[in-house]
């Protein structure tokens, strides 16, 4: 076995590989750039070497340096994680002839699977089945709408080399194939240093779904059952759960013996993710494998007890697999959550700054576990289970340099229903501000009826938030318990404030029993009756609700018991009352006595300032280009510019017809969100 391992990446996964390779008791080396040299994965790792500015293509993806970063501290072996290095042949030839393993798939396997055009083809010689496309290069925007007219719109325009949703387009007609091709372009140019460009069909109503296998050099292959990664944004996954609630163990068996089929086909050593498009008659279609560790490893790790980046680590070392294919089971049901670093209020676009408060959930262990090659039996009856992989810290920065991911929130349960309830009361309990995030958004989509069912497609998000994410407007019964807690946790600040010391002699403050509380547009007159144990709050019109809590003022996350239904609320102090986020929802609560509710009705409203006018930016972000100049006439729906953020580039479109008369920003400057690029008369 290996002393030490090298980790040749960065953020939640670095720190993920530095866990596991400290429970095999190997040493571990980080690398970081300019950027990240307070990074939580740097503070993990026994040694840490520094490689250069914050650019990934002047630090983390260039071979040179990481092969420095190898030398100058003796690692035995690098794991590459995902993105970045991790599906580089040269790479791994690099570290090949240093002498050095590679804790990965062999070369060839890299070769031939890792580049999609090459993969399909021989996929498409073993009789596997693959979507209808175009597999040779594309030579240019023209090129690209004349394949895309014949294979018939619409079509998913690819990078090769691609990963992780860049470098990915989905055409409707000509002008979107022309744009979506120089886009992608681009992006696979920054993100990969491989432009090459592919065009396939896109198949609607398509439900995503993949198989994760594990190989060793000695012949063995064997499937961890799927993952159902239906649930995207922009070819991002957002939601991943395992198993699938689509699948029947008939299909599954098929999808994952074709899968190592085919991964034996290649020579392939190590953990891969074999990923297909299933329609809604269970027909699934090859679509690409990703020969190294996915970002929702933690699911299948979650119902199968197999610690993947261990295995990665056996097998490098030339290692035999611990179990066959009979001794995998699938056990409960997890679901993981992507908690990103965008504003989900404006569009979703990137977020960068300080995490002034960056609380998870507290993580908690079930499900079975595989040790020494043999299961340690089933998990308890009702238990459930917490993880958070993470590779950030309160007081730290999120970089405007690399991917919004900042962490990733598991839960694992007996069955999906006790999993999915388990996720909303984690999401409740995670505590992050200082940035743009999407957890309400996440919640939201743990409430969704279509996500309840198990019945949704990679066409979810659009369908369903079409005009983005407004928010949720939680249902009557839902406000009433939200009232009922704050009315009560209002009462117990304002005894708190009462026995402030230094007030007026003879001046006694009482705390009254009616109030008025006002959220989301309605008012609800309520009578508190408090005692040692809690409160009965009674609504006008007869309803009752029984609310204790340990709650006191000041703490920003309350745990409050409605009728022996458990809440988490997340709790900012406001004038009369609370600003309350909860279940996706974010709510300001006023707690009024009657008189100051009689006043505050008689109050006008603040109206917003108009910016019908300016064109602002959405985001932290880097100008790439200005499509108009000043004089110039636009058209709904015209490219103004162009903005890059987190290695994505974001179009900026005209919401309106006008006349440009001013241009603030040029191409190569930085802006802030808000920044006004131009303006219109």
């Amino acid at each position: 076995m290996f002393d030490k391992i090298l980790i040749a990446n960065r953020g939640e996964i670095a720190c993920r590989v530095i866990k596991t390779a400290r429970k095999m008791g190997i040493k571990t080396v980080a690398i970081y750039s300019d950027a990240d040299k307070q990074a939580l994965h740097v503070q993990m790792a026994d040694e840490a070497v520094h490689i250069g500015p914050p650019p990934a293509n002047q630090s983390y993806i260039v071979i040179d340096k990481v092969m420095e970063a190898i030398r100058k501290t003796g690692a035995q072996a690098v794991h590459p994680g995902y993105g970045f290095l991790s599906e580089n042949s040269k790479f791994a030839e690099a570290l090949a002839a240093e002498g050095v393993a590679f804790v990965g798939p062999p070369v060839n396997a890299i070769e031939s699977m890792g580049d999609k055009i090459t993969s399909k083809k021989i996929a498409q010689e073993a009789g596997v089945s693959t979507v209808p496309g175009y597999m040779g290069l594309i030579a240019d925007a023209d090129e690209a709408v004349k394949i895309s007219n014949e294979i018939g719109y619409p079509v998913m325009i690819k990078a090769s080399a691609g990963g992780g949703g860049k470098g990915m387009r989905i055409a409707w007609n000509d002008e979107e194939a022309r744009e979506g091709f120089q886009s992608s372009k681009n992006e696979a140019a920054n993100s990969f240093g491989d432009d090459r460009i592919f065009i396939e069909k896109f198949v609607t109503q398509p439900r995503h779904i993949e198989i994760q296998v594990l190989c060793d050099t000695h012949g063995n292959g064997i499937y961890l059952g799927e993952r159902e990664c239906s649930i995207q944004r922009r070819n991002q996954k957002v939601v991943e759960e395992a198993p699938s609630p689509f699948l029947d163990e008939e299909t599954r068996k098929a999808m994952g013996e074709q899968a190592v089929a085919l991964a034996k086909a290649v020579g392939y050593a190590s953990a891969g993710t074999v990923e297909f498009i299933v329609d809604g008659d269970k027909n699934f279609y090859f679509l690409e494998m990703n020969t190294r560790l996915q970002v929702e490893h933690p699911v299948t790790e979650l119902i199968t007890g197999v610690d993947l980046v261990e295995q990665m680590i056996r097998v490098a070392a030339g290692g035999e697999l611990p179990l066959r294919q009979e001794d995998v089971k699938l056990t409960g049901w997890a679901i993981e959550n992507r908690l990103y670093a965008e504003d989900p209020y404006r569009g979703f676009l990137p977020s960068i700054g300080r995490l002034t408060r960056y609380r998870p959930p507290q993580e908690t262990a079930a499900g079975p576990m595989l040790e020494n090659g043999k299961w340690q039996g089933d998990a308890p009856a009702g238990e459930t289970a917490v993880r958070n992989d993470t590779g950030v810290y309160e007081g730290g920065e999120i970089s405007m340099y690399y991917d919004p991911m900042i962490a990733k929130l598991c839960t694992w349960a007996p069955t999906r229903e006790e999993a999915i309830d388990a996720m909303r009361i984690a999401l409740d309990s995670f505590e992050v501000e200082g940035i743009g995030h999407n957890l309400p958004f996440l919640s939201a989509v743990m409430d969704h009826p279509k996500f309840i069912s198990g019945d949704m497609t990679t066409a979810f998000i659009a369908e369903e938030y079409p005009e983005g994410f407004e928010g949720v407007e939680l249902h009557s019964d839902d406000l009433r318990k939200i009232a009922a807690a704050c009315a009560a946790m209002h009462r117990v600040a304002e005894i708190r404030r009462t026995r402030v010391s230094g007030r007026m002699d003879n001046h006694e403050r009482k705390v009254g029993t009616d109030w008025v509380v006002s959220l989301q547009g309605q008012s609800f007159d309520v009578v508190i009756d408090a005692d040692r144990e809690g409160a009965t709050v009674n609504f006008q019109g007869g309803d009752s609700y029984r609310v204790t809590s340990d709650w006191t003022p000041g703490d920003q996350l309350a745990t409050v018991k409605v009728n022996g239904e458990t809440l988490v609320l997340k709790t900012g102090k406001a004038t009369q009352g609370f600003r309350i986020r909860s279940r996706g929802a974010d709510l300001a609560v006023k707690v009024r006595t009657p008189r100051q509710a009689e006043l505050a009705a008689l109050m006008p409203e603040k109206v917003a300032p108009d910016t019908s006018k300016l064109l602002l930016c959405p985001m932290p972000g880097l100008i790439v280009k200005v499509d108009v100049e000043v004089g110039q006439e636009v058209q709904e729906g015209q490219n103004l510019c162009t903005v890059e953020a987190m290695k994505m580039e974001n179009i900026l479109r005209a919401e309106r017809k006008g006349v440009v008369s001013k241009i603030n920003a040029a191409p190569g400057d930085s802006l802030a969100v808000d920044d006004v690029i131009m303006e219109f008369e």
